[in-house]
């Protein structure tokens, strides 16, 4: 059995990464690439993960939602959002039924 990791791990790694340089890293050179790149490249993963679920393809849903989990993470890092502020919101949200949490939106 393979040891753990974690999306912390993954968002840790990502953050090290910002401190390379381009050559030595994909992740470095995304994040220079600016955020309008870093968005798109997570929107193609994304859209590729739905591919694969409508597919029922599980290997590939596997492969691309890993895709779409690490593109994510460079976003949020460009963001200066930390992985933990969205899993507080995610826990906020779960305190309350998914529709009583959209209803409260102020959007």
């Amino acid at each position: 059995m393979t040891e753990a990791f974690t999306l912390d791990e993954l968002a840790a790694l990502i953050a090290s990464r910002a401190s390379a340089t381009a050559d030595q890293s994909y992740t470095k050179s995304l994040l220079e690439s600016g955020t309008a790149r870093i968005a798109k490249k997570f929107g193609e993963e994304a859209f590729e993960t739905v591919i694969a679920a409508v597919e029922r393809d599980r290997a590939g849903l596997k492969m691309e939602a890993a895709d779409a989990l690490y593109h994510l993470l460079v976003l949020l890092q460009d963001g200066g959002v930390p992985l933990q502020d969205v899993i507080d919101e995610l826990a906020r949200r779960t305190r309350q039924s998914g529709h009583q949490e959209k209803a409260s939106r102020n959007r």
